[in-house]
Parts: structure tokens; C-alpha cells; sequence
């Protein structure tokens, strides 16, 4: 094999000879070998857009992913518009950023060249993976970005973009906390800075910068800061009267402006992912909370959203990507990402969700159902609408019924279904207590196949204003489902019907009528080549 190499800037390029095949291993650091090279084959770019386009045309990662998507394509449950990792599994999404016109989103990826034994799957090793997007929701792959070497692993941390550079921040395992940084057009050249391990406590980590200054979490709760990226200050605790305390939420720290507020979203293996919004003080550089939520109702497994990854949009808003985990095993793929999500501060200064705009970019023709009564105790079956790659726009009036809901992924008789229900203890239930209004997901007769785990329903409170009705937002795209409740609550969970007739659409008032005031259904293009 013939391969052509630019050097980088203080950079030795060694060989290493697996399987019989010759690839080039980048150390860590200049002058230092690598302890842990990764044999997935990696290439310098050129420093334009116009060269680098033309190198990854021919790019043998890039024609491995086309390659890779071309057979999973196959695959009945998986995602037409929702990210999922060209090869292998997947993990936390990471460093989301914004540089030079384009999105760009790093995930943890699992390449399979050490270990290609689907058997040994467990012994593949985090690098960077690596996708590009011009509005956040065609996604693009490109070359896996950063590689283990002096680290074992790559684990998960965040980025910071500079007018001339991007940095990363993450731990390395088996070596320390980690920097490295690119400038090119792609973000495809990452060099580890001279230094590395730097001088850092270790852990998920995000960075960001306030003059000349880099400030860092590590944790939830670790603040540190750098003026040279090598050597770090502890700062000490970075939450002050937190009302809402981290248990194990101390993973996947993003922190980000939104609006004249601050929002801290983190991971908790536990319960999965959630946010504190807060106000934060930039002379003592802490963080006070007065508003918490999740963006998981339930355990991470099976089939929960697990970790964020958030930046600032520059224009008051966030984005955010989770993963979400699978509920049936594959030798191939697991996990994908949500739809980018807008996170909005709301007149009462509190947390709005919404997908992005570029999500209506996706849409077929529209099929429109007008006012209808929904009598009580009935399902209504909407037989003009069906799908599995679709997104809804759905506006009930629940009046007094005791729930209404809608089913989606439905077979005929309802042998599996995916529910969302909305209790409306719209008045006051007893003399003693108020009880405010309820959303669950319930995926739980969603698929009838035997090796499915399937998820416990997902609950979450959803107090409605005066006179306001429930709006829904659902996107369906073959093996998850993803609900934005009246742009204040999310909910979503992966599911894999086992009929080929469970595509069907019903909407249901339990105990008094309620009205379906319109229902929208688009089916939804797939953002991959069409053999995906």
C-alpha cells in the first residue's frame, strides 16, 4: 500500500505492522512513542477546504463508511434520519462546537480493526468519531478525529472554539487529562499539545474561555483554569447553594450561556440525562441553580436517552445531541443520536425544548386531519395515516377527559403500539391536594419479538397554562421515538416493532370526549445516501 504523508508540525510518524499491513501511528506528544497505538488507518489533510474535499474522496475511512452504511442499510431498525455511527457501536456524543460555517459533532466510536471478532466487542477502544453538518440535521461522516496513544482511551470532554483553533479537552485513560487542538477548515488534523498529560485532575470534562483565561470542569463540580492549556489550577467546588443535588449527575458536564442564564446539563448513570439552569458569576466563577430538569424519565437501559453534548448557538440559544441506548443487541451497531435539539429560555426564565427548525427540511407531503371529537372511550384509528419514518404536529383539547392519547407504530388490532398519554387532572382531585398534569411514553407493547428488553413507560409532570391545550411534537423513525411536549418537556425511547403492519396512527379520550383540534403527519426523507 502506498501512502503519502504530511508531516505535522512537531510530529514523529512511526509504522506499525499488523495483520501484515503496514500503518502509520501518531504518538501523543513530539519525541514520545506511543504506549497504546491504534492500528485504524489515519492520514494528514491538507491545510484547505478545496484539497481536503478532494482527499477524502479517496479517503479509505470514507470509502469504508460508505461501504459500512451500504450493508447495515439493511438493517430494518435503523434510523433514517437520526445520526448513527458509520461502523460499530457507539457512545456519549462529544465536543459539539460550531467552526467556520459548519456544525461539527465528535462521538465516542469504537473502531473494529483490533478486535474485528464481533465476540470481542467489549475489548474495541474509544477514539474521536467524527461527523460535519451544515444546519444540524444531514449529517456528514468524516475520518475518526482523535486517536488513542499515549492514552489507552479516549473518553468524553467538550471543545472550545478560539478565532484560530479548536481545543478539546478530555481524559485519556491510563495517561491524565488530555488537550488537543486543530485549525483546519474539517477539524480532520488533531495534534495533542506538548505537555500532554497535562497537569489536571481526570474526568468528563468541558472547557471554555473568559479572556485569556481557559476555565474547565471536571466533573459536575471541579472547576480548574489554565492560561496555557498545560497547566491547571484547581479552583475548587463550582455549584454554590445548589438546591438540587448532583448524586451521581457528575458526568458529561456541558456548561453554556443561554440567554442572560447558564446551563449546566450532565449524566447520571442512573437516571440518565439532565440540566440545572442557573445564574452564573463570573468574579467568583460560581454556578447557583434555581431550576432543575431531565431529559431522561427513567433508567439509562433498556432503550434510554443517555449523555448531552451542548454549545451556544451565538444567538441566546443552545444545542444539545443525546445518545440514546438500544433495547436489542446487534454484532454491528447500538446506539444513535437524538434530533439537535434547540434549548430556548422561556418569559418565565425557565427551559424550553424544541428540535431544531431544519427538521421541516426532512418533510414529504403533508396529510392534514381538521377538528374532530374524540368520543370518549373509543379508539379512533386515522387510516389515511401511517408510517415508521414520520413526524406528527398534533393539538389536543383534552377538555374533561380523564386521559387522552395517541398511539403510534400501531398494528390493526393494537398488538404493539407505542402510547403517549396525557393525564389531565385538569381540576382539583380532592379537598386536600392539587395534582398537576401528566406525559408518558409507554413503549411497553411496542414490539412483541422475544430478545426485545422493553422499557418501563417514561413519566413526567406537564402543567398546563390557563386555557392551554396539549401540543405534541413526534418523530418516529423505525427504532426510537421522540416526544417535545408544548416546547417544556421531551421524552423518548427506542422501540422495535416486530409486525410489518405496525405503522398505524390512533388517537384515544378515556372516560368524557375530548376534541383532536388538527393533526399534521409528514412522512420523513433519510439524511443518508439512498442505499441507507
Amino acid at each position: 500500500m502506498t501512502m503519502h504523508l504530511r508531516m505535522l508540525p512537531s510530529t514523529c510518524i512511526r509504522f506499525v505492522t499488523i495483520a501484515g499491513v503496514v500503518w502509520c501511528a501518531f504518538p501523543a506528544i513530539a519525541g514520545s512513542a506511543e504506549k497504546y497505538p491504534s492500528p485504524t488507518p489515519r492520514r494528514v489533510f491538507s491545510g484547505t477546504l478545496a484539497a481536503q474535499e478532494e482527499e477524502l474522496k479517496t479517503n479509505e475511512l470514507m470509502l469504508r463508511f460508505e461501504k459500512s452504511r451500504q450493508k447495515l442499510a439493511a438493517d430494518r431498525y435503523r434510523p433514517a434520519y437520526h445520526f448513527v455511527s458509520p461502523e460499530s457501536q457507539m457512545n456519549d456524543p462529544n465536543g459539539l462546537c460550531f467552526w467556520q460555517g459548519r456544525w461539527h459533532l465528535f462521538y465516542q466510536a469504537y473502531p473494529p480493526d483490533e478486535f474485528p471478532n464481533p465476540a470481542d466487542i467489549p475489548k474495541r477502544r474509544q477514539h474521536w468519531g467524527h461527523a460535519v453538518s451544515d444546519d444540524l440535521i444531514h449529517w456528514r461522516d468524516l475520518p475518526y478525529a482523535i486517536y488513542p496513544g499515549m492514552e489507552r482511551m479516549c473518553f468524553s470532554g467538550s471543545t472550545v472554539v478560539e478565532e484560530k483553533r479548536v481545543v478539546a479537552f478530555y481524559p485519556g485513560i491510563e495517561a491524565g487529562q488530555m488537550v488537543a487542538v486543530s485549525a483546519d477548515p474539517l477539524l480532520l488534523n488533531w495534534e495533542k499539545i506538548e505537555g500532554n498529560p497535562v497537569r489536571s485532575p481526570v474526568g468528563d470534562s468541558c472547557i471554555w474561555k473568559e479572556g485569556d483565561t481557559y476555565y474547565g470542569l471536571v466533573g459536575a463540580d471541579g472547576l480548574v483554569s489554565s492560561t496555557n492549556l498545560v497547566d491547571w489550577e484547581v479552583r475548587g467546588g463550582f455549584l454554590e447553594a445548589n438546591p438540587f443535588p448532583l448524586g451521581d449527575a457528575t458526568t458529561c458536564p456541558n456548561f453554556v450561556p443561554i440567554g442572560n442564564k447558564h446551563l449546566l446539563l450532565t449524566f447520571s448513570h442512573s437516571m440518565g440525562g439532565q440540566y440545572r439552569l442557573g445564574d452564573y458569576n463570573k468574579q467568583t466563577h460560581t454556578f447557583k441553580p434555581y431550576a432543575q430538569g431531565r431529559l431522561n424519565h427513567g433508567a439509562i437501559l433498556p432503550g434510554g436517552v443517555h449523555a448531552p453534548s451542548a454549545a451556544a448557538d451565538g444567538a441566546g440559544a443552545v444545542i444539545n445531541i443525546n445518545n440514546i441506548n438500544d433495547g436489542a443487541s446487534s454484532p454491528d451497531w447500538d446506539q444513535i443520536m437524538s434530533l439537535a435539539q434547540r434549548l430556548t429560555l422561556g418569559p418565565d426564565a425557565q427551559l424550553r425544548i424544541e428540535p431544531v427548525d431544519a427538521v421541516a427540511s426532512l418533510r414529504g407531503s403533508a396529510q392534514h386531519v381538521g377538528e374532530t371529537v374524540m368520543p370518549a372511550n373509543t379508539d379512533c384509528v386515522l387510516d389515511k395515516i401511517q408510517g415508521n419514518t414520520m413526524e406528527l404536529a398534533v393539538e389536543i383539547d383534552p377538555q374533561m377527559a380523564r386521559w387522552v392519547q395517541l398511539n403510534v407504530l400501531r398494528s390493526p388490532n393494537a398488538e404493539e403500539q407505542t402510547s403517549i398519554t396525557f393525564y389531565n387532572f385538569d381540576r382539583k382531585l380532592s379537598f386536600w391536594y392539587d395534582t398537576e398534569g401528566q406525559v408518558c411514553l409507554d413503549g411497553s407493547r411496542s414490539s412483541e419479538r422475544p430478545d426485545v428488553w422493553l422499557r418501563p413507560p417514561e413519566n413526567s409532570v406537564m402543567k398546563r397554562g390557563q386555557g392551554e391545550t396539549l401540543k405534541l411534537r413526534v418523530f418516529i423513525d423505525r427504532s426510537v421515538v421522540e416526544v417535545f411536549v408544548n416546547g417544556r418537556q421531551y421524552l423518548a425511547m427506542r422501540v422495535y416493532p416486530s409486525r410489518k403492519d405496525s405503522v398505524g396512527v390512533s388517537v384515544r379520550a378515556q372516560g368524557q370526549d375530548a376534541v383532536l383540534k388538527r393533526l399534521d403527519a409528514w412522512p420523513m426523507q433519510g439524511i443518508w445516501p439512498k442505499s441507507e
